[in-house]
């Protein structure tokens, strides 16, 4: 592979990396602060963050206000509602069952682009019966429920799965770095909304925390986000959904390490086959000769 290949997948490796050990940020900021305050923070820093970025492309081709103004919309609420069931999940479940069933997103993108008539091979199948062995495995509980927090990581999985493929239809549209922007702002409008309505702003709470939300503000956010689409410039697709998908298994390792979370056998054989269940649904990808500027 070229150097530049080689560079890129360090980059995507270092945002999975960031990605997965978030979920651990994000569930050590649940004993003091509720979820929807948390997010308002956090999105309001990552929001922040990309405004040097904006104001370095200052001189990017303008694009239509109204364009710009529905696909942030459309975007910020799917981002609102992904982000908001995760974070709700985790203060149920552990940090590394939330990376993995929201890893699940990886599956179900393309059995939901069926509904675009989108074809879907027999390897999206296999992986998903995988995964949901895996799940069944990781999350039912001994009464045969599937545990509250891991239900609502899982809803949360579908409005990542749409936040997918709705961006992959925007960004060859609109300018990617606005469209982030404008997405992250209409996701800390929506969270402080909730938050005021729900929850209280409690300063002293909120600074008891300043690590988890600088952490998943600034660098889960701003930082990985960055990372991600200079590495996608450069590193192929099935590079890149693959190295991605490793953000789960950082996530139950940072729960390990960090916040001292066990899955057990039965858990950890779980989290092996969700985590098979998002490689082979990536199979088509891996098996594409890769043009030449992907090699």
């Amino acid at each position: 592979m070229k150097v530049s290949t080689w560079r890129a997948d360090g980059l995507l490796l270092v945002t999975a990396i960031i990605w997965g050990l978030a979920f651990v940020a994000q569930r050590a900021g649940m004993d003091h602060i509720g979820p929807f305050v948390f997010n308002s923070a956090r999105f309001a820093l990552g929001t922040l963050s990309l405004l040097p970025l904006l104001w370095w492309h200052r001189r990017a081709p303008s694009q239509p206000i109204g364009q710009l103004a529905m696909g942030s919309l459309a975007a910020g609420v799917l981002l609102f509602s992904g982000s908001s069931l995760q974070q709700m999940g985790l203060v149920y479940t552990t940090a590394g069952n939330a990376g993995f069933i929201t890893g699940l997103y990886i599956v179900l993108v393309p059995i939901i682009a069926l509904l675009w008539r989108h074809k879907t091979g027999i390897n999206t199948w296999v992986g998903a019966l995988l995964a949901l062995v895996g799940l069944f495995m990781l999350s039912i509980t001994d009464q045969l429920t599937l545990a509250y927090g891991d239900l609502l990581e899982l809803i949360g999985a579908f409005f990542w799965a749409g936040h997918v493929l709705l961006i992959g239809w925007l960004c060859r549209r609109l300018d990617v770095l606005r469209l982030a922007f404008g997405q992250f702002l209409v996701c800390t409008l929506l969270s402080s909304l909730v938050a005021l309505l729900l929850e209280s702003f409690d300063t002293r709470a909120i600074g008891q925390v300043w690590l988890p939300i600088g952490y998943a503000g600034l660098l889960s956010v701003g930082v990985a986000y960055t990372l991600q689409v200079v590495a996608q410039r450069q590193a192929p697709a099935a590079h890149a959904a693959i190295i991605l998908s490793l953000e789960s298994v950082f996530a139950a390792l940072g729960g390990w390490l960090l916040l001292d979370e066990s899955l057990g056998p039965r858990g950890l054989a779980g989290c092996a086959l969700m985590l098979a269940g998002m490689l082979v649904s990536q199979l088509p990808a891996i098996r594409r000769k890769p043009r030449n500027n992907e090699s």
